[in-house]
């Protein structure tokens, strides 16, 4: 993927933010730039994660680990980004809207785009 195809994807993925921030409750994002943040703070833990643990344990991954790792991630983003405020509820809510997403507009993770590029 190149870089405008990544900067594609975390637009799309902070307007993914946004409306999860609207739709669920106890799940706030301040704007789009605080939303767009919060993405690249999601893509970096989430790659963190991967890379130390392997694919099935990150908010990537399907099934229960993947739904925990990435409920996990985003309620710890909460702290590094400004104007994001998430309850546990509100990143187990976040965590299964954006996985719905994701089944029917899946991406490639940011550690895979990595290795098929060192490839």
């Amino acid at each position: 993927m190149n870089f405008l195809g990544h900067v594609v994807r975390f637009v799309i993925s902070a307007i993914v933010l946004m409306i999860v921030g609207f739709i669920v409750p106890q799940f706030s994002v301040g704007g789009f730039w605080s939303a767009l943040f919060l993405a690249l703070v999601i893509a970096a833990l989430g790659w963190i994660i991967e890379g130390i643990f392997g694919k099935k344990v990150t908010p990537f991954g399907r099934g229960i680990v993947g739904f925990i790792a990435s409920a996990i991630v985003i309620w710890i983003a909460q702290f590094i980004v400004g104007g994001v405020s998430v309850t546990w509820l509100g990143a187990i809510l976040a965590a299964l809207v954006i996985g719905i997403i994701d089944l029917f507009i899946p991406v490639a993770t940011p550690y895979e785009a990595g290795r098929a590029k060192n490839s």
